[in-house]
């Protein structure tokens, strides 16, 4: 229940989000120039097609997995945008450059889980997605509906674009590339580099365990750790979401950026990352809690570790 009210309450406070950032943003935030604004409102234009593809292809397939397929192929194409159409400075290249090896990466790793098809609006669901139509407030099919609009197809497609609009402050910018962007550049790599050492861990923890259920076993034949049911090798030995801990971080790296272009240490494209972070609280709380119901150990191992920051391990 307590998981449960977390994540509630997150979901108000990204709602909130979604309405308050960008009336904050555009009334009291940074100036654009002609050729920022005209950059916005392209990338505007592809966000508010992808919204439409996920919420009507959602609904129809009743596979609520679009944006998920989605989230590591926008923000490549948003920041090859923003690149071609700013000029194709040192720094949009590289920044573009980082945000599609993360795309290439995360977009795998989503792949070989079955999620993409020939048929793109095919492949396998998402199972929180699955796990909540059962809830009883979302066997409603109209309350379904409306959550897959507001929060699935809307709110995570302008997060999307929320955490590449850093990129956006580069555009123009009379600063030229220096430490600060050297200190991003570092950061971004090695925290995609720590997501893929996470999603490697994981990968083969799992695939090991399903084949031994596929063989004919039981959970509770299988030997440790795996007959835990849930990962304790490797990373996720010191934390219960090393990837998610990466993902967050990677887009802090990237948020450095702005920074580097001449923008406050904290400006006002900081939402993005900000609001990522929020989300991935209330998506840790919620799949914690289904692990918990499927895995008895997985309480304890929880109440063991950091969710994100590897500082303890677990024994």
């Amino acid at each position: 229940m307590k998981n449960i009210i977390t994540s509630i309450i997150c979901s108000i406070a990204l709602i909130f989000g979604l309405v308050m950032c960008p009336i904050i943003y555009f009334n009291d935030g940074p100036k654009l120039t002609a050729k920022q604004e005209d950059i916005l409102i392209v990338l505007l234009i592809i966000m508010s097609v992808s919204i439409l593809y996920c919420f009507v292809v959602g609904e129809i397939t009743r596979n609520n997995s679009q944006m998920d397929k989605l989230w590591s192929i926008l923000p490549i194409i948003y920041s090859w945008v923003i690149a071609g159409m700013g000029g194709m400075s040192l720094r949009l290249i590289i920044t573009a450059i980082l945000i599609t090896i993360w795309g290439i990466r995360l977009t795998i790793n989503f792949g070989r889980k079955g999620a993409y098809k020939l048929k793109f609006w095919q492949g396998e669901e998402d199972y929180r997605w699955v796990f909540l139509r059962k809830t009883k407030i979302f066997r409603n099919k109209f309350v379904w509906a409306l959550f897959d609009l507001f929060f699935i197809s809307i709110y995570q497609n302008v997060l999307v674009l929320l955490i590449t609009l850093p990129l956006l402050m580069c555009v123009g910018s009379v600063d030229s590339f220096n430490y600060i962007d050297i200190i991003a550049i570092i950061l971004s790599i090695l925290f995609v580099i720590y997501e893929l050492v996470a999603d490697e861990q994981q990968w083969k923890f799992q695939s090991k365990k399903w084949s031994e259920l596929n063989s004919g076993k039981k959970l509770s034949d299988l030997d440790y750790p795996y007959n835990l049911g849930f990962n304790t090798t490797g990373l996720w030995r010191y934390s219960s979401h090393p990837n998610y801990f990466g993902e967050q971080a990677f887009w802090v790296s990237i948020y450095i950026f702005s920074i580097a272009s001449g923008a406050e240490v904290f400006n006002y494209y900081m939402f993005g990352p900000l609001l990522l972070i929020l989300l991935f609280i209330g998506s840790s709380t919620f799949g914690e809690y289904i692990s918990s119901t499927k895995y008895p150990e997985y309480k304890k191992y929880s109440k063991k570790v950091f969710r994100y920051i590897p500082l303890i391990k677990y024994k």
